[in-house]
């Protein structure tokens, strides 16, 4: 698979995945099987490397989108992390 090709096939996975947490607010345990079945699909396909490639998407494109949010509210997005995901 040529690199072109690589970085295809993951955004089109990073979207599958986002598609499938935010699909239904009704069925959460249905969206993360799905989600489960994506990253088990990745690691069946490509291993460590194809998981690792993954994993870098998804977290640029929720940096991507907390910066976008955070613009949005006059806020460094490092101060939104804080406030959404520190324990």
């Amino acid at each position: 698979m040529s690199d072109d090709e690589w970085v295809r096939r993951t955004q089109q996975r990073v979207l599958e995945a986002m598609r499938a947490v935010l699909s239904d607010d009704h069925n959460h345990e249905r969206g993360l099987g799905v989600l489960r079945g994506i990253v088990d699909q990745v690691a069946t396909d490509t291993g460590v490397p194809g998981l690792r490639n993954l994993f870098t998407a998804l977290s640029l494109a929720l940096a991507a989108a907390l910066e976008k949010i955070a613009s949005g509210q006059s806020l460094a997005a490092e101060d939104l992390v804080e406030v959404w995901f520190a324990d």
